[in-house]
């Protein structure tokens, strides 16, 4: 995808008389516009496009939904009102385009769409800067993320066991795959497993190995721990894992190697865990071994809830959507103000992984032009009535909002923050804290 820069770029395909029309109003308003054909458009570098739609695209709309998944670009349909009233062409207009303008132009409104459409370029264009995957939770610039970035940069290049903690849905997998490929291990295996999804006796035989019978007689089939040799083992919900297992594999991290009881293989693998567990609690229970907790808890990461990455909301459901989109083979959508103001007061219990499934859901029940707060199942009656409250209900998540407003703003000199508030630093510290808001 092409690198958005200061100036905003405008394509204009197959303009007619009245497009071209636009052009001087809009280079005052700080656009770079060019035209090209159609069949060009693909390849030009822009951020907004007008297509000038005529009849003739309805018989072969393919070329356009081509162009429309293919260029990363916000793209605008220009009709005449009798265009509108052909058969199919409101249909597609609003299943493929982020919005239309009939002819004559009103240029005061066709700027105020550009802006917007602008504007999902570029948090677009921040998407693709992180890769096309499903499974990006780091995406974001908040400051959590930034800073969880920048730490493993540094614990990467190191052979030491690393315990990624947070929240289910923030990412905790992710972090251990980013460690193990920006490691000196990252052309070796990379091998996980789940130690919650798996039952006792059988993730004892996961981890170590077993034998089978068969024709050939007794053999043995090796466990993850030594499918992961030279490379990386990443125990997913170490807090999960049996009191005997944890006896064993304490063993294995003392000694170095697998004891089969007629050999003993030694394995040379880094270990990464992670969990949502609170490990210190567990280990006051007896629910969890200290020693082995103490083997583990060399170097440690916090993955940040969605709740505490102000700014990123927007940013990683327009990242779904768009990626997402190729599964209903519709055209990514944006969200409405309702969809957003909706995200912004959800507390995300599941975090990204709730966003993301969210979004897809929006993405196959949206009928509009746009994906609403219904369709992400944000507006049911229990939601409804949950929000509602006493005054001082209503005062606190206000005092909340503007909390998160100003950080998403000024996050890296909350002495500024703070005087935007028109609020000392220690009452800024004072309701942070109140409000838990790390």
């Amino acid at each position: 995808m092409h690198e958005l820069a200061s100036t905003r770029r405008l394509l204009i395909v197959e303009p007619c008389e009245e497009s071209l029309s636009l052009i001087p109003g809009l280079r005052i308003a700080g656009w770079q516009v060019d035209s090209c054909s159609l069949q060009a458009a693909a390849s030009y570098p822009c951020d907004v496009g007008l297509i000038r739609l005529m009849p003739h695209h309805l018989e072969h709309p393919q070329v356009i939904k081509d162009l429309i998944g293919r260029s990363h670009t916000e793209w605008i349909a220009v009709l005449t009102a009798d265009d509108l009233r052909r058969e199919l062409i409101g249909d597609f207009v609003c299943e493929w385009f982020f919005d239309f303008h009939t002819l004559p132009f009103d240029v005061a409104r066709v700027q105020v769409t550009l802006g917007r459409a602008y504007g999902m370029a570029r948090l677009r264009a921040q998407g693709a800067r992180y890769g096309n995957g499903p499974d990006h939770e780091m995406l974001g610039e908040s400051r959590p993320i930034r800073e969880l970035r920048r730490l493993l940069t540094k614990l990467a290049p190191t052979e030491s066991p690393v315990l990624i903690r947070g929240e289910t849905g923030t990412g905790k997998a992710l972090v251990a795959r980013t460690l193990h490929l920006q490691s000196q291990r990252r052309l070796q295996p990379f091998v996980s497993i789940n130690c919650s999804t798996v039952g006792e006796y059988q993730l004892q035989a996961e981890l170590f190995g077993y034998e089978t019978e068969s024709v050939n007689g007794r053999q043995r089939r090796p466990g993850r721990i030594e499918a992961a040799n030279r490379g990386t083992l990443f125990l997913d919900e170490i807090g999960d894992l049996p009191l005997d297992v944890q006896a064993n594999l304490l063993r294995f991290l003392q000694e170095r190697h697998i004891d089969t009881g007629t050999e003993r293989i030694a394995v040379d693998v880094r270990i990464l865990a992670a969990t949502r567990v609170d490990l210190e609690a567990a280990i006051r229970t007896r629910q969890f071994r200290e020693d082995l907790y103490y083997r583990l808890n060399v170097l440690q990461v916090g993955t940040a809830p969605l709740r505490e990455r102000h700014g990123d909301l927007a940013l990683l459901a327009n990242h779904f959507a768009h990626f997402y989109s190729q599964e209903t083979g519709r055209r990514p959508r944006n969200f409405s103000q309702d969809a957003l103001i909706a995200m912004g007061k959800h507390d995300w219990p599941g975090n990204v992984r709730e966003l993301e499934n969210r979004v897809r859901r929006g993405l196959v029940l949206a009928e509009g032009r746009q994906i609403e707060a219904f369709d992400l199942g944000l507006l049911g009656d229990e939601e409804i009535s949950s929000s509602m409250g006493t005054l001082d209900d209503y005062k606190s998540r206000a005092e909340r909002q503007a909390l998160c407003d100003v950080l998403t703003r000024h996050s890296d000199n909350l002495s500024v923050a703070a005087k935007v508030l028109g609020i000392s630093r220690p009452t800024f510290y004072r309701l942070l804290h109140k409000h838990q808001i790390r």
